[in-house]
C-alpha cells in the first residue's frame, strides 16, 4: 500500500530548489557568523591586549565591517527566501482547495457552513505561512550553523564545547513538548474560527429575516458565544507562547552562564586559557544559543501553522475520498459489465448530441431510490418511477411529503442512500454532474442574484461566451426586454448586493432568461410562480410553455392548472410514493389525491 503523502510533504517537495538555496544560504551565514567572531575577538586581542595601534588594523577593522554587512546580507535573504515559499505554498495550497471546491460534486458543495469554507481558504491559508516564511528557514540554520559553531568552539576548548553539547538538546526537547501542545490547540482554534465565521456569515446573510421575527438578540448570543470560544482558543495559543518563550529564555541564559563561569575560571583562576580564545568563544556561545532558542520561538509557530494547514488537508482529503469511492464504483460496473458511462461507449450512442451520454431531451428512471439526510431523520423512499423523453412531469403532495427532496434527487443535488437515477439507462455518477449539469435547468422560487450588471446575471446561465444580441433575444424571451428598458443603464445596471433590487417577479423571469440562453433538455421547477400577482405569472407561464416545448420539465406543483395539464403526476405523502399518473386516473382511485384537488378548489390547499 503507497503510503500517503501529507500536503506539507508535498509542498517541501515542490519547492526542492528554495530549500537548497537555502541550505547554501544558512552555511554562508554559518561561516559569516564564525568569521565575525574570530575577526572581532582578533581585533579586540590586538587593540586592548597588544596595544597595537588602529593602523595596523585597519585592514582587519575594513575586513570585519565587510562580514558584518554580508551577515547582514545573508540573514535578509534567507528570510526572503522563506517569503517567497510562504507566497508559493499559500498559492498554491489556496488554487488545490479552490479546485477541489469547483470539481466537488453537489452534494459535496451542499455540505457545511459556506463561512466555515472560507475562513479555511482564507484564514487558515494565511496562517500557513509561518511555517514557511519563518520556520523552514530557522530550521535550517538550526541544522547547520549550530553544528559549525560547535565544531569551532571543540578545536578551541573542549571543556565549553562539552558543556554547549550537553545543555544544547534541553532546548529541543522543550520545543517538542511545547509544540505537540500547540499544534492541538492550534487545531482547536481553527475549528472554533470556521464554527465563528459560519455563524457570523449566516446571521448577516439573514439579518433582515432576524429582524422580522425578532430573533436577532438570539442570534447575536450565539455570535458572541463563537466568537468567545474563538477568544479562549487564542489565549491558549499565546499563553503556551509566553510560557515557551520564558522557559528558552531561561535555558539560554542558564547555558550561556555555565560556559561564562567555566572560561572565567580558566582564564583567571587556572590560568590555562589565552585571552583570545576565551573572548572568542564568549562570542560564539550566545549566537549558538541564540541560535536555538530563535528555532524554539520558530517551532511553535511552525506547529501553530501545522494546525491551520490539517484543516486545509481535511478539506482536501473529503473532496478526495468521495472521488476515490466514485473511482471504486466506476471500477465495479466496468467489471460487472455494466460501464455504459465509459467515454467511448457513451459518444458511440445513438442520439446523443455532444454531451456524453445525455440524449435529447432524456428518459429519467429512479431505480429503488431511498434518502435520509441523516440516521433517525425523515425518509424518502419512493420506489422506481420512469419519466420519457419530452414529458411533463408534476409532483404534489402537503408540505413536507419530501416534493423538494425528490426533485433535488432527479437534479443530481443529493445522492440517494440506495438505489440509483438512471438517465438513458446509465446510473449517474458523480463525475456525470458537469455533462449532466450542461443540460439541466433549475428554476427554484427564489433564483440567486449576483452582484453585476443585468446582462452578466443573463448570461451565467449560459456556461460560455455568449454575445450582448444572444442576452437580449434570451431577456425579450423570458419577458424581460420591458424591464431592461426602464433600468437606469439598461442590461448595463448593478443589481444584486450593493445594486438595483430585483423584485420577486424580476428575478423569477432572469432566472427564465438564464434557461432560454441554455436551452435545456431537462428543466426542473419548484413552482416559480407561487406568490406573484396575475399579469407576472401569466407572463411567466407563456415563458415556461414555450422553454419547455423541447425538454422533460419536472415541476414541485401547487397550481391546480399546473397539476392539470400535465403528462404524469406524483402524488407525495410523507416521503412516500403514493400514486403515479394522469389527473383523471388519480381522481378516480387516489382518495389523498382527490381530497387535495378539492381542498385546492376550495382555496384551502398550499
Amino acid at each position: 500500500m503507497k503510503k500517503k503523502t501529507g500536503l506539507i510533504s508535498q509542498q517541501m517537495s515542490a519547492q526542492r530548489r528554495p530549500l537548497v538555496l537555502l541550505g547554501g544560504v544558512s552555511l554562508a551565514l554559518g561561516a559569516a557568523i564564525v568569521g565575525q567572531a574570530v575577526l572581532l575577538a582578533e581585533s579586540v586581542e590586538k587593540i586592548f591586549v597588544q596595544r597595537a595601534s588602529l593602523s595596523s588594523v585597519a585592514v582587519m577593522l575594513v575586513v570585519l565591517l565587510g562580514v558584518m554587512a554580508a551577515r547582514t546580507l545573508l540573514s535578509y535573504g534567507n528570510g526572503r527566501i522563506g517569503l517567497q515559499m510562504a507566497a508559493r505554498a499559500k498559492t498554491d495550497m489556496r488554487a488545490a482547495v479552490l479546485r477541489k471546491l469547483t470539481k466537488a460534486s453537489m452534494p459535496m458543495a451542499l455540505r457545511g457552513q459556506t463561512g466555515g469554507k472560507v475562513s479555511v481558504v482564507l484564514d487558515a491559508v494565511d496562517e500557513a505561512d509561518s511555517y514557511f516564511s519563518q520556520y523552514v528557514p530557522r530550521m535550517m540554520e538550526a541544522a547547520i550553523i549550530p553544528i559549525l559553531i560547535l565544531a569551532v568552539v571543540f578545536t578551541q576548548h573542549m571543556n565549553s564545547g562539552f558543556i554547549m553539547l550537553v545543555t544544547a538538546p534541553f532546548i529541543p526537547i522543550f520545543m517538542v513538548l511545547v509544540g505537540l501542545k500547540t499544534k492541538n490547540k492550534s487545531e482547536e482554534k481553527f475549528a472554533q474560527l470556521a464554527e465563528f465565521s459560519g455563524t457570523f456569515l449566516d446571521s448577516l446573510q439573514g439579518l433582515v429575516s432576524l429582524k422580522l421575527f425578532g430573533r436577532a438578540r438570539d442570534h447575536q448570543q450565539d455570535i458572541e458565544r463563537s466568537s468567545m470560544g474563538y477568544r479562549d482558543a487564542t489565549m491558549d495559543i499565546l499563553r503556551i507562547a509566553f510560557t515557551n518563550t520564558f522557559m528558552l529564555e531561561s535555558i539560554v541564559m542558564l547555558g550561556i552562564g555555565i560556559v561564562a563561569l567555566e572560561l572565567a575560571l580558566q582564564l583567571l583562576v587556572f590560568k590555562s586559557l589565552s585571552f583570545h580564545t576565551a573572548f572568542l568563544i564568549l562570542l560564539l556561545v550566545p549566537e549558538f544559543y541564540g541560535l536555538l532558542k530563535n528555532t524554539g520561538t520558530a517551532f511553535h509557530s511552525g506547529r501553530t501553522s501545522m494546525g491551520a494547514i490539517r484543516k486545509v488537508e481535511e478539506m482536501l482529503e473529503e473532496t478526495q475520498a468521495e472521488e476515490a469511492a466514485t473511482s471504486r464504483r466506476e471500477g465495479a460496473d466496468h467489471r460487472d459489465g455494466t460501464g455504459e458511462l465509459d467515454g467511448t461507449t457513451a459518444v458511440d450512442k445513438p442520439g446523443t448530441s455532444g454531451g456524453g451520454f445525455i440524449q435529447m431531451p432524456p428518459s429519467i428512471e429512479l431505480r429503488d431510490v431511498r434518502f435520509q439526510y441523516t440516521p433517525d431523520s425523515f425518509e424518502l423512499a419512493v420506489g422506481s418511477i420512469s419519466f420519457a423523453p419530452g414529458e411533463h412531469i408534476a409532483i404534489v403532495g402537503k408540505s413536507g411529503s419530501g416534493k423538494t427532496t425528490l426533485l433535488h434527487l432527479v437534479a443530481g443535488l443529493l445522492k440517494p442512500v440506495s438505489g440509483e437515477v438512471l438517465v438513458n439507462g446509465s446510473a449517474l455518477q458523480s463525475d456525470d454532474e458537469a455533462s449532466w449539469f450542461d443540460h439541466v435547468s433549475y428554476i427554484t422560487q427564489h433564483p440567486f442574484i449576483f452582484a453585476g450588471t443585468f446582462a452578466d446575471n443573463i448570461a451565467i446561465g449560459a456556461g460560455r461566451d455568449v454575445s450582448r444580441a444572444d442576452v437580449e433575444q434570451a431577456a425579450e424571451a423570458a419577458g424581460l426586454a420591458a424591464v431592461a428598458a426602464v433600468l437606469e443603464h439598461g442590461y448595463d445596471t448593478f443589481v444584486g448586493e450593493g445594486g438595483r433590487g430585483l423584485s420577486g417577479g424580476e428575478k423569477q423571469r432572469l432566472a427564465l432568461a438564464r434557461a432560454f440562453l441554455k436551452r435545456p433538455a431537462v428543466i426542473l421547477f419548484d413552482e416559480p410562480t407561487v406568490g406573484l400577482d396575475l399579469h407576472t405569472e401569466r407572463v411567466l407561464q407563456l415563458s415556461i410553455a414555450e422553454l419547455a416545448s423541447k425538454a422533460t420539465m419536472i415541476t414541485v406543483a401547487h397550481r391546480l392548472y399546473t397539476i392539470k395539464d400535465a403528462d404524469k403526476i406524483l402524488f407525495m405523502d410523507n416521503g412516500a410514493l403514493l400514486g403515479c399518473g394522469r389527473h383523471e386516473e388519480l381522481l378516480a382511485r387516489l382518495p389523498q389525491y382527490a381530497e387535495m384537488v378539492d381542498a385546492h378548489r376550495k382555496g384551502r390547499f398550499a
